[in-house]
C-alpha cells in the first residue's frame, strides 16, 4: 500500500478507520479534520508516513495550504478521499435557509474545494483516484432527510460528470454509497432542523424521532472497519466501478429504487413518447 492518501474528516467514523488502516499497512497519509486532537499522535507514531493537518473543507485557502503541505512532505498524492460531511434531519419546510446553505457548504462546496485543489496535482502526474462519499441517500431520498439527500444527489452528479472529464487524463473517480453503519452519523455527525411543524409528525417527524433516540453505533448492520477495507481495496483495484454500494441495506434500497424508476418509466412511456414532433 505504498501510496499517498489525502483524506478529509479523519477524526472519527469512516475517515478514522480508513486512515488507521492505511498507516497500519505502510501507506503515506495526509489526514485532515477540523479538530485533530484525537489523531495528532499519528505523527509521532508514524513520523515518516503521517501528516496531520487541521483543515475545514469550507475554507479554500486552508484546503490549498493543506495540499501544499502534503506535496512538500511526499512530493505527490495518489488518492483523494472526500469523506467529510454531516447530516441534518427535518422536513423540507422545517429546514431553514441558513441550515440548507451550511450543509451544502460542507457536503458539496467543501468537497469541490478539496477536489479542485487536488486535481491539478493529478493532471500533472497523469494519474490519481478521486473517491467521493455519497450515500444510499444519494440515490434514494426519504422523508426527514431531504436536505442531506439533496447534498448527496449533488455529489452523485458532480462525480459522474467528473469521471467523464478526467478519464482521458488517467484519473479515476469512484462514488461510495454506504447504507447504515455503526458510526456517529446519528450522533455528533447529525444536526436537527431548528423549526418543528406538527403536520409532518407522521412522516419526517418519525425519522427525526428515530435518529434522536437510536444509537447507530450499536444497531446499524454495517461494520466501519470492513467498509474501510473495501474502500481501500477499490482504490487499489485496476478497474474499479464508478459506483460502489456498501452494506446490504444500501444494495436493497438502491435496487428497489431502480426497479421503481424502471416500472414508472415503462408505465408512462406512451405519454413520454407523445411529446415528440
Amino acid at each position: 500500500m505504498a501510496k499517498t492518501w489525502f483524506i478529509t474528516g479523519c477524526s472519527s467514523g469512516f475517515g478514522f478507520e480508513m486512515s488507521k488502516l492505511i498507516l497500519e499497512n505502510d501507506g503515506r497519509l495526509i489526514a485532515t479534520a477540523r479538530n485533530t486532537d484525537k489523531i495528532k499522535h499519528w505523527e509521532k507514531e508514524y513520523p515518516e508516513r503521517a501528516l496531520v493537518i487541521p483543515m475545514d473543507v469550507t475554507n479554500q485557502a486552508g484546503v490549498e495550504k493543506a495540499v501544499k503541505a502534503g506535496l512538500e512532505k511526499y512530493g505527490g498524492i495518489d488518492v483523494l478521499i472526500n469523506n467529510a460531511g454531516y447530516g441534518i434531519s427535518g422536513a423540507i419546510e422545517e429546514v431553514s435557509d441558513e441550515e440548507y446553505r451550511k450543509i451544502f457548504d460542507t457536503n458539496v462546496f467543501g468537497l469541490m474545494n478539496v477536489t479542485r485543489s487536488v486535481l491539478p496535482v493529478f493532471r500533472k502526474q497523469k494519474s490519481g483516484t478521486v473517491i467521493n462519499f455519497s450515500s444510499i441517500a444519494g440515490i434514494r431520498a426519504s422523508a426527514g432527510l431531504g436536505a442531506y439527500c439533496a447534498t448527496k444527489f449533488a455529489v452523485e452528479g458532480i462525480s459522474e460528470a467528473l469521471a467523464e472529464e478526467v478519464r482521458p487524463l488517467g484519473i479515476r473517480v469512484i462514488i461510495i454509497e454506504p447504507g447504515g453503519f455503526r458510526t456517529k452519523w446519528g450522533g455528533s455527525s447529525m444536526a436537527f432542523a431548528s423549526k418543528h411543524i406538527d403536520d409532518y409528525q407522521q412522516t419526517s417527524g418519525k425519522t427525526k424521532d428515530f435518529i434522536a433516540t437510536a444509537k447507530m453505533e450499536d444497531i446499524a448492520a454495517g461494520d466501519p472497519t470492513k467498509l474501510a477495507l473495501a474502500v481501500i481495496n477499490m482504490a487499489l483495484h485496476k478497474d474499479p466501478p464508478l459506483r460502489l454500494a456498501l452494506g446490504t441495506d444500501s444494495y436493497k434500497g438502491i435496487k428497489n429504487k431502480m426497479e421503481q424508476v424502471a416500472k414508472e418509466l415503462e408505465q408512462w412511456m406512451h405519454i413520454t413518447f407523445s411529446t415528440n414532433y
